[in-house]
């Protein structure tokens, strides 16, 4: 029987991982990008090569992933971040079909925080876009990740806007009430459960 992909996606601290959590819940086997694609980039000797030839020995510090400067690298440099897309992207794309063939659910979710601006779309049968208002996603990164507020603009402005997104996706989360978004997913859950018959 073949296998759904819902892409999950969303701008950063729309709560897509939250999203993802409860389908996870639901027992839906998840694949989160960022996650493998950090994990890879500390672990791929191919990846560690590309990273350095292209972002200088100082990539990596005593053989572990020098993320801050890595950041410092990409997040205010559209060209140097598209640089580093393209060698990470293709890593994690066959790490998730290396995934996604080991699983022996139905339904599997491929949540990535740039599904659409990469064409990712292209790997899912469905797509959710998560979404939030702009002021209640900077309050979540400050909180989460303790960043200024020109930090958090400069990283929003790498990625499409909500409406430019909402033109390709299939299902459309507004996530501020997390009881809601819980309620979204369930009823997101139930439909592809009956139109599959699974």
């Amino acid at each position: 029987m073949k296998t759904i992909v819902i892409g999950i996606t969303g701008g950063i601290g729309s709560g897509k991982t939250t999203v993802a959590n409860f389908f996870k819940d639901l027992g839906v086997p998840v694949f989160i990008a960022d996650e493998e694609a950090k994990r890879l980039m500390s672990t791929s000797i191919k990846l560690k090569e590309q990273i350095t030839a292209n972002f200088g020995s100082e990539a990596y510090k005593d053989g572990q992933l020098n993320r801050e400067y890595l950041a410092s690298k990409v997040f205010n440099h559209k060209e140097a971040l598209e640089q580093l897309n393209k060698v990470v992207h293709p890593a994690v794309a066959e790490a998730f079909l290396e995934w996604k063939n080991k699983q022996d659910s139905t339904l599997v979710a491929y949540e990535a925080a740039i599904l659409f601006e990469k064409n990712r779309q292209e790997i899912c049968d469905y797509t959710i876009l998560v979404v939030a208002p702009k002021e209640t996603k900077v309050q979540r990164i400050q909180h989460r990740d303790n960043a200024k507020r020109s930090q958090i603009e400069a990283r929003m402005s790498n990625q499409w806007t909500d409406e430019r997104k909402m033109k390709l996706a299939d299902f459309i989360i507004k996530n501020e009430e997390l009881i809601k978004t819980k309620e979204k997913v369930q009823d997101i859950y139930k439909y592809l459960k009956n139109i599959h018959k699974i």
